[in-house]
């Protein structure tokens, strides 16, 4: 894995597809393309996607420097000002109309969250204060109506006026239940970006419950995260996502890193949250084959396997083996990013630009999903690009 190739993916690849393809000359940027490269009109766009086009381009300019990064930044961020934003309750829309008129109202604290993740890393690289302001005031919309003050944690959902909702689901493909380990998990990452530039006591406290919710309730015994629950934490699923549990394991050690706060005895809270992120790193390499990449999930419970390698898997699959590499120097977590990113090379970067949403276990693309939609988003792996740029540990494989 050396710089080169993977400046080369960032920048000659991942990140032009997005300004030349996905832009939008309506304003903001277009809701989908298909699995065959195709635009469909007519398509809503999602808060996620926004948001995260936002964090990457933001991420970009911050790393790379280049004005075309900013401007696309910029772009993402005025959509989420001028038309996600609900200007009369607060928080975001969780999608627009094609036209960009609101669609569907609902605030999923999930999609609020990526919004905080992408405002406060567009404040990061230009020191633009009302995007500060507009993350803060999100921050505090989840704080006000998503924070479970009995059992703690946050629930997933609410209609537009902050009213109880009926179903809560981040996605067709997710369980009806109040609590998610999704959506905690980029809360966490909202939260560890925002506090990065904003050292604010309320704050500090809420991310160093988060990572003690991760520790004590999400976290299982074998080191694999819970994904669903109730109201009180009891566990409403058996299934293993490998994807979430590697990409967890640097989330977590991020946040601490970033907290980096006395006031928690810091020194064996450390070594504590050091030790919990190795045991799901190593549960989460279950699903890994050297030459096959990182499997999508298995249910222990049924059988039921989905051996798809998708892409947003395989990319945290490289970001969190040289973060293990990084803090425990074992050279095998060095040569399983290297492994990753020769799949990845080998068979999920498309040809005619981005990432094939999976490849299949009989490793044929799959080009039935989208290239770029609702979910699909060059967070994952741009994010992945930049974090192998930021912490300087290419290989020369």
């Amino acid at each position: 894995m050396d710089r080169k190739s993977i400046l080369a993916e960032l920048e000659g690849d991942i990140l032009p597809f997005w300004m030349q393809r996905m832009t939008d000359p309506k304003g903001g940027f277009l809701g989908r393309m298909n699995g065959d490269g195709d635009i469909v009109p007519g398509s809503e766009k999602g808060a996620i996607l926004n948001s995260r086009i936002l964090w990457t381009f933001a991420s970009a300019y911050r790393v790379l420097g280049k004005k075309e990064y900013l401007d696309t930044a910029t772009r993402a961020y005025n959509e989420i000002l001028d038309r996600f934003t609900d200007k009369e309750y607060g928080g975001i829309f969780w999608s627009l109309d094609f036209e960009g008129r609101p669609k569907d109202t609902k605030k999923q604290f999930y999609a609020i969250a990526f919004a905080i993740y992408g405002l406060s890393e567009y404040f990061r690289a230009t020191g633009d204060e009302e995007a500060l302001e507009l993350a803060k005031s999100f921050y505090h919309s989840i704080e006000e109506h998503s924070l479970d003050p009995c059992c703690g944690g946050y629930i997933e959902a609410c209609t537009r006026e902050w009213g109880t909702i009926e179903d809560m689901r981040l996605s067709d493909k997710d369980q009806n239940d109040a609590k998610t380990m999704n959506t905690h998990l980029h809360i966490l990452e909202g939260y560890t970006n925002l506090y990065r530039v904003w050292k604010d006591s309320g704050l500090r406290g809420r991310l160093f419950g988060l990572i003690n919710i991760f520790i004590d309730r999400i976290i299982r015994p074998d080191g694999h995260l819970g994904l669903f629950f109730g109201d009180d934490w009891a566990p409403h699923s058996t299934a293993v996502s490998y994807g979430h549990d590697i990409e967890a394991s640097w989330l977590l050690d991020e946040a601490t890193e970033v907290l980096g706060d006395k006031e928690f005895d810091a020194k064996e809270f450390d070594a504590k949250v050091k030790s919990v992120c190795a045991k799901v790193a190593a549960a989460a390499m279950e699903g890994f084959s050297p030459e096959g990449g990182m499997i999508y999930e298995y249910d222990p419970a049924t059988g039921r396997r989905d051996s798809d390698r998708h892409w947003w898997v395989q990319a945290e699959t490289v970001v969190g083996c040289l973060n293990q590499y990084q803090k425990t120097g074992e050279a095998t977590w060095l040569e399983s990013a290297d492994n990753e990113w020769s799949f990845i090379r080998h068979h999920l970067i498309r040809p005619g630009g981005e990432w094939y949403w999976s490849i299949h276990p009989d490793d044929t693309p799959n080009t039935t999903d989208d290239l770029a939609g609702f979910w699909k988003c060059p967070y994952h792996n741009g994010r992945m690009c930049l974090e192998v740029l930021e912490r300087g540990l290419c290989s020369m494989r």
